[in-house]
């Protein structure tokens, strides 16, 4: 048998080691900028939860191993001078660690158990087993010894603070065996037919089939694109709780949800590729909508929170999403598609617009998913010019909808009420050269260094050329050899690690990269583009990046990056090169 290829090899510190449909990962991150020395295996079931530390002795000394980790899709390692210890998934809810030449202990995170905190720790009567029950994720952790020698047994059945778990190891020259598993309340005793290394190309060929469905024009030329569907394929996780379908969440360290736009970006990355995974990433946050037609701000296992909500990019994203598939969408699909829409676009033309006003507002930052923008400073309740357009481009992708579903007079009042948003977004907002944001209560108005006023572009062929042409020339502005920084650098708020502030952000870059490209300003989208992709070879997967350095920050196995490269990359590489037009960097 011909070995699966091993795939990209990676930092665990940057990207959990995962796999396809797992609510858990394998990672030292425990939570934001908080990483642990041991990796452990962390779950993401009711909120981000450390459950077992994972310590590779020496067996000559008892004391933790010296060791290097390394990581490849399909198989975790420990080397150390006197052996190594492996680590495979066999199935999303279930690891097996091989190890030789080094032991294993495996600890309960914590060592406190209080009726409401902590793990409890036995032996299954009349096995080789022992079992963790975690309160905090409601689950417990079977350890199965399948081979080699219990040495060390701490805290069974114990109470109170104790250190808690069971170490494995070998004789010398032998090998030892376990299996981990995840599970609810009970399960018929561990048993596998597969050895070790079947478990291992098992893992290894379920992720190249993924690569190859969703990145299959990969080349050396897109060096990132295979740990960029990496990052993907890992963090996506099975129907579990409020999780209503698989999910793609935006990592698995803390960044552990479904955001009610960064879902957008994951679905179109995998739509040509994985269809259907693609259709559940953009209708998961569908299926919590409430009755004012209002979208989550955020869905995971446990919680959907409706404390804001998100910018309405879906119908730019849907127009895009159905080009995309490699099927149309069903007329159910279609009509569901429709209703959801309308509602969620009927929500912002009544909820979110004053008595009287022509243009929706947010109530914070956090609706517009730039939390902190410098639009943002003067006032919060603010009616902006990204809202309109974004809001004109949903109204337009409705009116096609209907057309398509025979409805021939709600396409036509779509199509007046875009118009309306449009001209009333030209009419108030624009300033002769930018856009002005306007307190929804005082009427005041005010211009900023933010990207956030310059976002209209993205609805590129709609707009008037001279407004797209000025749009195009302060988007310039905010170039940086590594991208598009969210605040002019020298504007006197611009900070380097300011969140949306001054950093490099995916979703901005590639609404602003189509919308220039729609609007005709190919060669900026050209250099956008491949500076977008330079920085994430580098620099890989973070949720954001400094402008000025190129350097990752926050959470670094960010999947709507991951998703957002995968986008850029593949339409590089398919565009026709075009010998007037250069895409320098």
């Amino acid at each position: 048998m011909t070995a699966a290829p091993s795939g990209p090899a990676f930092s665990v510190d940057d990207i959990p080691f995962s796999t396809y449909g797992s609510w858990f990962g394998i990672s030292p991150v425990l939570a934001e900028k908080t990483r642990a020395e041991d990796l452990h295996l962390v779950s993401h079931q009711n909120g981000m939860h450390a459950v077992l530390r994972l310590v590779p002795l020496d067996p000559a000394t008892g004391g933790r191993a010296a060791t290097r980790v390394e990581a490849t899709p399909g198989l975790l390692t420990w080397t150390g001078p006197t052996g190594r210890v492996d680590l495979a998934y066999e199935t999303p809810d279930t690891v097996r660690l091989r190890g030789s030449g080094l032991a294993l202990a495996l600890r309960a995170a914590a060592r406190t158990l209080t009726p409401f905190s902590g793990s409890y720790f036995y032996r299954e009567p009349g096995t080789d087993a022992y079992v963790l029950t975690s309160y905090e994720t409601g689950r417990r952790y079977r350890i199965t010894v399948l081979s080699g020698t219990v040495t060390e047994v701490p805290g069974a059945q114990a109470l109170g603070g104790a250190d808690r778990g069971v170490t494995v190891g070998a004789e010398t020259g032998g090998t030892w065996e376990v299996a981990v598993e995840e599970y609810e309340t009970a399960r018929r005793p561990y048993a596998s037919t597969a050895g070790f290394d079947q478990v291992v190309t098992a893992a290894r060929t379920a992720f190249t089939a993924f690569a190859d469905r969703v990145a299959p024009w990969r080349s050396a030329a897109t060096p990132a694109a295979e740990l960029a569907a990496y990052v993907l394929w890992s963090a996506t996780v099975r129907p579990r709780g409020f999780v209503t379908r698989p999910a793609v969440l935006m990592s698995k360290h803390w960044m552990d949800k479904v955001w009610s736009w960064d879902h957008c970006f994951n679905a179109l990355a995998l739509a040509p590729g994985a269809p259907d995974l693609a259709w559940d990433q953009f209708s998961l946050p569908f299926d919590h909508q409430d009755e004012a037609g209002a979208l989550p701000d955020s869905v995971t296992h446990s919680e959907f929170l409706h404390n804001f909500v998100k910018p309405p990019i879906h119908g730019w994203t849907l127009g895009l999403l159905r080009r995309r598939l490699p099927e149309p969408l069903t007329h159910a699909q279609l009509t569901e598609a429709y209703d959801r829409l309308t509602r969620w676009t009927d929500f912002w033309l009544t909820a979110r617009r004053a008595p009287g006003a022509a243009l929706p507002h947010y109530q914070h930052g956090n609706d517009s998913g730039w939390d902190n923008a410098t639009t943002f400073d003067p006032a919060r309740v603010v009616v902006t010019a990204d809202l309109a357009a974004f809001l004109a481009l949903q109204l337009r992708e409705l009116a096609s909808l209907a057309d398509e579903l025979g409805l021939p007079d709600d396409a036509r009042r779509w199509t007046r009420t875009a118009d309306e948003t449009q001209a009333a977004m030209l009419g108030d907002l624009w300033k002769g050269d930018r856009f002005a944001a306007r307190a929804a209560d005082t009427g005041e108005t005010w211009t900023s260094a933010s990207l956030l006023d310059l976002m209209p572009i993205a609805l590129g062929q709609h707009l008037p050329e001279p407004v797209g042409a000025a749009l195009a020339d302060r988007i310039e502005t905010h170039l940086t050899p590594h991208g598009l920084a969210t605040e002019q650098p020298d504007s006197p708020h611009y900070l380097p690690d300011g969140y949306w502030r001054g950093p490099i952000w995916a979703p901005s870059t590639v609404l602003v990269e189509d919308g220039l490209r729609r609007a005709g300003h190919h060669r900026l989208a050209d250099r956008i583009s491949a500076r977008f992709r330079a920085l994430c070879e580098t620099s890989g997967f973070a949720e954001n990046f400094d402008a000025l350095t190129g350097t990752g920050l926050r959470d670094r196995a960010y999947t709507w990056t991951a998703a957002a490269y995968l986008l850029l990359a593949e339409a590089h590489t398919l565009r026709p090169a075009d010998p007037a037009r250069t895409a320098g960097g």
